[in-house]
């Protein structure tokens, strides 16, 4: 099976093979990805090594690399909001967060010249510590807009922050809301909330479609029309600027 390496900033993932297709989801800068299928005009189906996500990408911005580098271990990600790396020679500015399968320093990613910062930060964050890290990641996103499939700090929905955030605490969370409510151990009560935990949000059908960082158990941070902090109680969300319940509490779940 082929691979494939992203050497953009972000990369939509749609739909369809069409640049008019839903953007269900974004490929980061360095994610490595499987390709399942091709079609006209250069459009490709993959799938993301990280969270196993599908959906389709354009061939411009994935570089092929052999089954080696796809299975290399991360080694760190870039700390800063905003990164700068040479890429064959050129400078691209990427996002915060982006994993990173090499030490910094020029690296080889297939037929393509990599130059990393050597300022890379790690994954492997003692137990202790992993609340503060998602805590200190989260508000490298505050006041990003709300985007539909959006994983960046140039944009993001609500599971892409929970993603994102946990994901550089070493902790592994997939791409949906209502998968992510899968994960982890139940919290009983509000009350009993630590920072770090999940709290999950239903509609009227009673289907999962909101997730939230619950900073202690009067407050979240979350992707609503932008990353904010707004209080909850025991029913819900409470939109800080306008005093209106916006999302109905579900479930807390506890991954740390």
């Amino acid at each position: 099976m082929p691979y494939a390496v992203v050497t953009v900033p972000v990369a939509p993932l749609r739909m369809e093979w069409a640049h008019r297709s839903e953007m269900i989801s974004q490929l980061l800068w360095g994610e490595c990805v499987e390709i399942l299928a091709s079609a006209a005009g250069g459009w490709v189906q993959v799938r993301n090594q990280y969270d196993d996500y599908i959906g389709w990408a354009t061939e411009s911005h994935l570089q092929p690399i052999d089954e080696l580098f796809y299975k290399l271990p991360v080694t760190g990600y870039l700390p800063e909001w905003s990164n700068e790396v040479i890429f064959n020679g050129q400078p691209m500015m990427v996002p915060f967060g982006c994993l990173v399968k090499c030490q910094g320093g020029s690296s080889n990613w297939g037929q393509s010249v990599v130059n990393i910062p050597a300022n890379l930060a790690t994954t492997d964050v003692p137990a202790a510590q992993r609340a503060t890290v998602i805590r200190d990641a989260a508000m490298k996103y505050l006041n990003t807009a709300y985007l539909w499939g959006g994983r960046s700090v140039f944009g993001v929905d609500c599971s892409g922050l929970t993603q994102n955030t946990f994901k550089l605490a070493g902790i592994e969370l997939w791409r949906d809301a209502y998968q992510q409510a899968t994960q982890g151990n139940a919290v009983d009560f509000l009350q009993e909330a630590q920072l770090g935990d999940l709290a999950f949000f239903d509609n009227e059908e009673g289907r999962i479609t909101h997730v939230g960082i619950l900073l202690n158990d009067q407050e979240i941070i979350h992707s609503s029309g932008k990353v904010r902090i707004d209080p909850i109680d025991n029913q819900g969300i409470i939109n800080r600027d306008t005093g209106i319940r916006t999302h109905k509490l579900r479930i807390i779940k506890r991954l740390l």
